[in-house]
Formats: C-alpha cells, structure tokens, sequence
C-alpha cells in the first residue's frame, strides 16, 4: 500500500498475519504502527510492507487469544464483541473504523458499550465466540487449507517466540489497566533501555506492559 492509502483501524496483512492500523505517523521511519490482532502486540512497519484487507460476515479470526466468527444474522446482546464496520458515531460518541467494544446495553435501535458509546445495529458485525462451521479464516493472509487445528497449533508454538520480539512502545502510548476494578490509564512519559515509564511513577518491562492480561493499549496522544 502507498502511505497516503492507510488509514486508522484497518485491518491489514503483515508478515502474513492479521493486524490493525492503530497509527499512522507519516514523519516517521517506520510510519504505520500496527497492533497483531491474536495477541494484541504492537508492531512497526512501512506501508509497503502491509496489504488491506476488509472484514466480512463468516470471517473468523483470532483476537486476544479468542477465536471469533463475524456474523449479521442476529443482533447483538448485553456481554456480546462487536466489531465496528461502519462507523456513524454521533458528536457525543468517540469510536472509528474496527473498534472492538462490549456491549452493556441493548436498545431498540442499537446498543450502548461498555465504553458508552451508543452504536446502531446498522454499523457492527456480531463477533461470535469460536470458529463456525461455515466461516473463512483469515489469520493469516496465506494461510491455504489450514483447519482450525492447524491455525491453533501454529498459534500455540508461535506465542513464546513471537513475545521475546516485541516493539517497544512510544512515548504519548496510554494504556489501561486490565485486571483492576478501579479504573486506571496512564501514558507512556519516557523509555530507557528495556524499561518503560509510566505516569504515577509506574516502571514496567515491555514484556509487562505487553501481557495483555494486565494492560491494554487505548491510543497515541498524536492521534488524538
């Protein structure tokens, strides 16, 4: 793709797996910031080196760990992943191309995330959990006859290598804590060598910072 062509919240093919655009910083060597959809790591790239590709009904695709089908034969519920294919967002709700939201609540005309952001049933494809019998994997752009078995397994012996490889993350990067009640962001402020600062005298590895579990990636100030 020519850098002019990417865009915030595309889905995009890299190094043959399934990412998101989550940045794009022309000014920058590496100028499109991509996020690995199947574990949530951030990685860097030009745009040549990435190729579009735009979600249908029956994809299937691993997000954080999770296998999901996109479907439009029902309507979401309270609990349900959606994913956000065409965005119409009201001047009181902040939310763009793919986002991927939990419904808290469901109205007649649509719903209204746990993020409160009120989307109608009109701009989202219903992430079903696991892979139907009848969906297209899309994990993996060259991915030819594999079975769920197969892409599991791939999955599975890539993990532990695929993390000792991680992209360090940029300053401005503000993240949420996941497994908190209470209800934490904070931002990147400065990086030396392999340790991260965070706002509130937070000091993590970007091992941490990447475990998923823990911490989530929200948004770059720049993009803002």
């Amino acid at each position: 793709m020519k850098l002019y062509q990417v865009r915030k919240g595309q889905f995009v093919y890299y190094n043959n797996e399934l990412h998101k655009v989550y940045s794009v910083k022309p000014l920058y060597k590496q100028s499109v910031h991509l996020i690995r959809l199947r574990d949530l790591t951030q990685h860097l790239t030009k745009a040549a080196r990435v190729e579009r590709y735009k979600p249908q009904n029956l994809d299937s695709f691993v997000f954080n760990r999770q296998a999901f089908t996109l479907c439009n034969d029902r309507k979401a519920e309270e609990g349900d992943y959606i994913l956000i294919t065409n965005p119409h967002p009201d001047s009181l709700d902040y939310y763009s191309l793919n986002e991927i939201e939990i419904v808290s609540t469901v109205e007649k005309n649509g719903v209204i995330t746990t993020k409160s952001n009120g989307i109608r049933h009109s701009e989202y494809l219903l992430m079903v959990p696991g892979r139907k019998e009848d969906s297209r994997p899309i994990d993996y752009q060259d991915g030819g006859n594999m079975v769920d078995e197969d892409l599991n397994t791939f999955e599975s012996d890539q993990l532990e290598t695929n993390n000792l490889d991680l992209e360090m993350p940029n300053i401005g990067d503000v993240y949420k804590k996941s497994n908190s009640d209470i209800l934490i962001k904070t931002m990147v402020v400065s990086i030396h060598g392999e340790t991260i600062f965070l706002g509130g005298d937070l000091q993590l590895s970007k091992e941490e910072l990447a475990d998923t579990t823990k911490w989530q990636f929200l948004y770059n100030l720049q993009d803002k």
